[in-house]
């Protein structure tokens, strides 16, 4: 899901050196938002591996 982030922030990033400003105003805001999800599922995915009292792999 981080790759699809990133993909959109170049998708992003090349439409507004090109100066298609709708296209990057989009492709960035679906890179934030893939960028956010990436990072709560992190969370939640931490929260719950600590509660399960598991030591962290090695």
């Amino acid at each position: 899901m981080l790759g699809w982030a990133l993909t959109f922030l170049v998708i992003a990033i090349v439409a507004g050196v090109l100066g298609l400003g709708g296209v990057a105003v989009l492709a960035a805001d679906v890179a934030q938002l893939l960028f956010i999800l990436f990072i709560a599922l992190f969370i939640v995915a931490a929260i719950v591996h600590a509660f399960k009292g598991n030591a962290p792999p090695a």
